[in-house]
């Protein structure tokens, strides 16, 4: 597996500063699962789960479709892609953790849904689905742990269908001074501290350097277009400290 954490974290997708094997990532994220769910609505106040809606909604997620959430974690946005397709459609959630994958299916037999999510152990680089596969998709925090995000994005657009959309949620470098304070005081002030009282010190620490390195919204626009994307657009949202990035699989303009 080509790359460092591919789980569903409202703020927290954990990164090591040092490559890792593909057994030393199913490690970390299989120690984190009994305290993911917990941690991400801790952190974010409830309202990870507002700004993951909003991407289910910006995929066009219809009635009776198939639809895939890359990434999946322990499966929020999945579940919302289950409420959007109905009874007639399907839903994939895929991860690389066995253990998050665990919860989500958990979660699922618990809910009142209308259609059961498949979930799928698997590599955001290579996904295991045939071209064209999918009406809509889904990602949320897990674009900025790839490894190789442009390989990431070229096989988000070969298992779509030609004109289907995928919305990409993750965190966003503010542009303005303040919001780029608030953002470093909050992942300095309460991200870490809060991992570090759940004995997810390692894990979690370098937060602030993912987001450092992640591309800001234009360069995520063009690493879509060079993926093969015909229409990609980034919407900041919550203030500028999150952002989705909107794909379609439609012929170039």
């Amino acid at each position: 597996m080509a790359y460092f954490t591919v789980t569903a974290v409202f703020t927290v997708a954990p990164l090591q500063s040092s490559p890792l094997t593909a057994t030393d990532i199913q490690g970390l994220f299989d120690r984190i699962a009994p305290v993911y769910d917990s941690l991400n609505e801790r952190l974010s106040f409830g309202l990870h789960r507002v700004w993951k809606r909003m991407a289910v909604r910006w995929s066009g997620a219809a009635p009776g479709q198939t639809a895939l959430d890359v990434c999946c974690g322990s499966g929020d946005m999945a579940l919302m892609l289950a409420q959007a397709v109905g009874t007639t459609g399907k839903v994939y959630g895929l991860d690389f953790s066995a253990e998050l994958l665990a919860v989500a299916e958990g979660r699922s037999r618990r809910a009142p849904l209308p259609t059961q999510p498949h979930w799928v152990q698997g590599d955001a680089l290579a996904l295991p689905f045939e071209a064209s596969t999918f009406d809509a998709a889904t990602m949320g925090y897990g674009l900025r742990n790839l490894t190789d995000i442009p390989q990431g994005l070229t096989e988000l657009h070969r298992v779509l269908k030609p004109g289907a959309t995928a919305a990409i949620l993750d965190f966003h470098r503010p542009q303005g001074w303040l919001a780029e304070q608030f953002q470093r005081w909050y992942l300095d002030a309460l991200v870490v501290p809060a991992a570090e009282q759940m004995g997810l010190t390692e894990e979690y620490a370098y937060i602030g350097p993912s987001v450092d390195r992640f591309p800001d919204g234009p360069e995520q626009v063009a690493l879509a277009r060079r993926a093969g994307f015909g229409q990609a657009v980034h919407y900041p949202i919550a203030g500028e400290l999150m952002g989705v990035l909107v794909v379609g699989r439609h012929d170039r303009v």
